[in-house]
């Protein structure tokens, strides 16, 4: 077995199915297993994964574990030679494992590889890349005291679309051999969630791998389906916090207390944003249809004003399209547009100001979301 993808769920049932087409798509030239760990969803995922995709190594749990703790019991019966550490909200391009399972294959002391990921408006995730977050160059950044820690916070001295050495990355996508997953005992599960990933990374390096960003790789990251930011978000994010600076960074009582009494402040400044926040779905009114499925042209003619159309190279045409009808939603449909260059358009079209959603092939939903902080919409078809 060469690859073994494993996703860890919870109450995402339409975009674990769009990351399992993604995945399908992807495996045609490698032997790969998909593990799905479910953390006791409420949703339909369970029977929806046991009718629809038996041959999918299922772990249905009976309580929500933690995103660690799940990852480390599907890594346990893992067959693969490698391990991918992929979030059930993303898409992967249909040559992404190719590319970097040969990557891999030929890279000395690899640790961890990452990717290039956007989010579903098509922009550039920072926390795709990252630094070791230090005492220092933590409390700069999440007090916006000095752009150069923010840098280092980012691992700027690589750009968004330069490949090269890392020192962190996000657990969304995270691939490597099988045995150096094991070498570090894997994710420590006294994290929950949040904070385990740059833990694992710290491992890793620790252990004298080098962690990899490759830029040629572009993934799809919706984030706000995994990464909700709300209350609980900012409970288990303070909490790894803690936990990650009293295992790699404790010294000294006056040192613990300004880094203890710093952590609380910053929670405090988040607990009183976070309570203000909200989040309002936009309207849709002018759809831009890339597809020919009349199922789906029928149910968005009831709904909106569409324009239908199977143009899907030309950029600049598509732009023209927009701007002449005020699009304010494309739909584009996989089953005849490949992953990989409905990614690329999402990138190409990021600045136009519309919101992008995918209907993935073989399916009767059409999914998508324009905000990495909050869920997005998922709209069946009927």
């Amino acid at each position: 077995m060469d690859i073994s993808i494993v996703i860890v769920s919870y109450n995402v049932r339409y975009f674990l199915e769009q990351c399992i087409l993604s995945i399908i798509d992807a495996s045609k030239k490698l032997a790969v297993e998909v593990i799905v760990v479910d953390n006791n969803s409420t949703d339909d995922s369970v029977p929806f994964l046991q009718k629809k995709y038996p041959h999918i190594n299922l772990i249905a749990n009976k309580e929500n574990v933690g995103f660690s703790k799940a990852n480390n019991q599907a890594v346990s019966i893992a067959k693969g030679e490698y391990v991918l550490i992929l979030n059930p909200d993303t898409v992967i391009a249909e040559d992404t494992l190719d590319t970097i399972f040969n990557f891999a294959k030929a890279k000395q002391n690899l640790g961890i590889l990452g990717v290039k990921l956007i989010d579903g408006s098509g922009k550039y995730l920072p926390e795709s890349k990252r630094g070791i977050p230090t005492p220092r160059v933590s409390f700069n950044k999440l007090f916006r005291i000095s752009s150069s820690q923010k840098s280092k916070y980012y691992a700027a001295h690589i750009g968004e679309n330069e490949s090269g050495v890392v020192a962190v990355l996000v657990g969304a996508f995270m691939f490597m051999q099988k045995s150096v997953y094991k070498e570090v005992k894997g994710f420590d599960e006294d994290y929950f969630m949040y904070g385990e990933d740059i833990d694992l990374c710290y491992k890793v390096l620790n252990k004298g791998y080098q962690n990899y960003y490759l830029a040629d790789i572009q993934v799809i990251h919706y984030k706000g389906e995994s990464t909700k930011k709300d209350l609980i978000y900012l409970k288990y994010f303070h909490n790894a916090m803690k936990i990650f600076y009293k295992k790699h960074f404790k010294r000294n009582k006056i040192y613990d207390f300004l880094m203890s009494f710093g952590i609380e402040f910053w929670y405090l400044l988040k607990y009183f944003k976070f309570r203000k926040v909200s989040y309002q779905l936009k309207d849709i009114l002018n759809v831009l249809y890339f597809g020919k499925d009349e199922l789906i042209i029928n149910h968005l003619n009831k709904k909106y004003l569409l324009i239908n159309t199977i143009l899907i190279d030309d950029v600049d045409k598509i732009k023209e399209l927009i701007r002449k009808n005020a699009i304010d939603t494309i739909v584009f449909d996989n089953a005849i547009m490949p992953n990989k260059k409905i990614i690329t358009h999402f990138e190409l079209l990021k600045n136009e100001r519309i919101s992008f959603k995918i209907h993935p092939k073989n399916t009767n939903f059409i999914i998508g979301s324009n905000n990495s902080e909050h869920r997005g919409n998922v709209e069946l078809i009927t």
